[in-house]
């Protein structure tokens, strides 16, 4: 099965893809060797008006400091009533991305690591890959032989994602993340969603807020869990858009997947797909790194008040480490993009008392 690598959108995904399987393997191989009055609250979820109670009580994992005080300031701000800074329920979208802003990202992004399971599943059915040199590499998490061959690599994680029709490729998720479990953490993928992050998804929806997740991975992933794991609905999820072909098989409509990209929802894509599926300009936008500094921008230079934070990997006892020089989700231009714009910088080790839910809130979600 073949495609057209000439495509832009193709090899940008592709060049995305090849960093972090790279990226993962470098990972592998070290492994192996070595409070301001009265404001907006969480409670039953409401659709218009905020609910206000006693500050002490909201964001019970985030420390008392800066980025609390002024996500508190912005909801009280934008909500009350007659204020200038009043914006209508309506208006009140939050965008978020996903990877490592509301769950962990390292050593690689959830999903590569399911599409390279799948790829690993789907080899018995290549017998031509036994020979190739991608796939020994990949087998042997041999780095430099993987930068060698990243093409065929790439091709083989295409065709081993595609071919089948939606539905079976939603059952193949749902089945992967029952099992899957993180290699360092050892704890199922799902686990790792941010505590303070399911705190505040709860405290912007008492707020009238409506909350998108907008990232580069692909919709078709994240729609299968994210109402279990955030609350929020398949609908509005905003991501990476895969190929897709209608076909009618055995009498029935069905979509199959194609090998390849239409749209890569990250970097100057973000404020596109946005505009696609929303069709407003949020005032909320949380993100972690470089991707994410055009969903940032487009936020804050609209009209009327806005809020943007990022958060900063700084916590490697609890969860990892990592920002400037990272290979995978660097945080460089968008840090001091931050600084220069006065967007809030949320560090995981000072603003964040936990940050993964306990094991019984962990198996309720």
């Amino acid at each position: 099965m073949r495609f057209d690598m000439n495509n832009t959108v193709l090899r940008q995904m592709f060049r995305t893809l090849a960093r972090l399987i790279i990226s993962a393997c470098a990972v592998a191989l070290m492994t192996a060797c070595a409070n301001q009055g009265s404001a907006p609250i969480a409670g039953a979820e409401v659709n218009s008006q905020p609910a206000y109670v006693s500050t002490q009580s909201v964001l019970p994992s985030w420390q008392d400091g800066n980025a609390r005080s002024a996500i508190l300031k912005f909801i009280s701000d934008v909500t009350r009533e007659g204020a200038p800074s009043f914006v209508p329920t309506e208006a009140r979208i939050a965008v978020f991305d996903n990877d490592g802003t509301l769950w962990s990202e390292q050593p690689i992004p959830f999903q590569l690591a399911f599409m390279i399971d799948q790829l690993k599943s789907a080899a018995p059915s290549h017998p031509e890959w036994q020979r190739s040199p991608a796939f020994k590499a990949l087998m042997a998490h041999d780095v430099s032989a993987l930068a060698k061959n990243r093409k065929e690599l790439l091709q083989m994680l295409s065709v081993a994602n595609s071919s089948m029709t939606t539905e079976e490729y939603d059952q193949s998720i749902r089945a992967w993340l029952a099992s899957a479990k993180h290699p360092t953490l050892h704890r199922p993928y799902t686990d790792l969603v941010y505590q303070p992050q399911l705190e505040l998804l709860d405290l912007l929806r008492a707020n009238g807020f409506k909350i998108w997740i907008v990232s580069g991975g692909t919709s078709e992933f994240m729609r299968t869990w994210v109402t279990r794991a955030y609350g929020i609905a398949p609908e509005q999820v905003v991501g990476t858009q895969e190929k897709l072909k209608y076909v009618v098989r055995d009498g029935k409509g069905v979509l199959m997947r194609q090998p390849g990209f239409d749209f890569v929802d990250d970097g100057a894509g973000k404020p596109v797909g946005i505009f696609r599926a929303i069709g407003r300009r949020p005032i909320l936008a949380f993100g972690n790194s470089d991707g994410d500094r055009e969903m940032l921008e487009y936020t804050a230079t609209g009209p009327g008040p806005s809020l943007a934070l990022l958060i900063h990997h700084d916590d490697a006892e609890r969860e990892f480490a990592y920002d400037r020089k990272s290979p995978l989700a660097r945080f460089d231009k968008a840090w001091d993009e931050a600084v220069a714009r006065g967007w809030v910088v949320v560090s995981m080790k000072r603003d964040w008392n936990s940050v993964y839910p306990g094991p019984k809130a962990a198996a309720a979600q």
